[in-house]
């Protein structure tokens, strides 16, 4: 099939059965890979439309200068759009940003911006990276913030990831399970669920230390999992219920995944696999369930597949931890 420019590439990720986790469960597990994406991670979608979406109303022309907060993804998806489009872009990043996550903004021609100071009331770095978005859009004539915590447009581009999934499928799909942060991807698969009118459980699966779902806020090691604050996308009632996991069961489950599927996947995804192993017990026999993985393990190595940076964090025990012989299959 031929593509007319590396942003038609954007979506039809696959979704591939996890044959070897979760084999003795009596029902399936899919998982739904978004590091296929051509930036590498599932925020392509979200940028992409948010950015078409502009152009198309007349809110940014080829002359706009774009400005964004991001701690990773967002910003990769957002820089791909902008470099194919010719549009400048700038991206506010904080010091919880990887080297590697910048060194790849900066291949893709994006202005770095960077905060070093949290918000003095919170503590947390999202609040103060807003402020220099604002700072930045009051000070830079013709530009554009396509707010990704409350732009509609971010959860408008997954009802094409519903979309896929319940096609797959033929539309059985029982529990979804996905990882939460601007609540991007969470609210449109929910959408677009009840649209179409889809039996499916939809669990949202928070970082402990976010307060999305109303936890205490806290430290969190993960990044673009969680947030430090509500984003706009979110309101009360937003999907059937809510699982917070720990960074050690995502880094157990990433380091797990990769081990035993040969899936190298972002900490989020250890995140949505440790979610279906705390209510497995709950799971009806021959219900299809659907993880999705947001983004590529590589962005990761210099932490959650460090053994340097899992010992120094959860302890060396952390590198021996096991999932129970009966959840594997050696052949698959």
């Amino acid at each position: 099939m031929m593509h007319q420019g590396i942003l038609s590439t954007v979506g039809q990720t696959p979704l591939v059965r996890l044959a070897k986790l979760f084999a003795d469960a009596n029902f399936n597990v899919f998982a739904k890979l978004e590091a296929f994406n051509p930036g590498g991670s599932i925020k392509d979608r979200s940028a992409l439309r948010i950015i078409q979406a502009a152009l198309e109303e007349g809110a940014i022309s080829r002359d706009t200068t774009i400005v964004e907060s991001s701690s990773g993804n967002m910003g990769i998806g957002l820089a791909l759009a902008c470099a194919y489009l010719g549009l400048r872009f700038i991206c506010v990043v904080d010091s919880r940003t990887t080297a590697q996550n910048i060194r790849i903004l900066e291949a893709y021609g994006a202005e770095i911006e960077f905060v070093s100071t949290p918000d003095p009331l919170t503590g947390e770095f999202l609040p103060a990276r807003i402020q220099r978005v604002k700072s930045l859009l009051s000070e830079i004539e013709n530009s554009f913030w396509p707010d990704q915590y409350s732009n509609l447009y971010n959860a408008r581009a997954h009802h094409q990831t519903m979309h896929e999934i319940a096609t797959e499928l033929d539309g059985k799909i029982e529990y979804l399970f996905c990882s939460t942060s601007t609540c991007g991807t969470l609210r449109g698969c929910v959408e677009y669920a009840q649209m179409h009118h889809l039996l499916t459980n939809i669990i949202a699966v928070d970082a402990l230390g976010s307060v999305i779902f109303g936890g205490q806020p806290g430290r969190r090691l993960i990044p673009g999992h969680g947030a430090a604050i509500k984003p706009d996308l979110y309101f009360e009632g937003l999907c059937d219920r809510c699982v917070h996991v720990s960074d050690f069961e995502c880094v157990v489950n990433c380091r797990q995944l990769v081990k035993h599927e040969a899936i190298l996947a972002g900490g989020s995804s250890g995140g949505v696999l440790a979610a279906v192993r705390q209510i497995r017990n709950e799971i009806p026999k021959g219900a299809n369930c659907v993880v999705i993985f947001p983004d590529r393990g590589e962005r990761y190595l210099d932490t959650i597949y460090s053994k340097a940076w899992v010992c120094e964090h959860f302890g060396s025990a952390a590198l021996e931890i096991e999932l129970p012989e009966e959840e594997l299959s050696v052949s698959g």
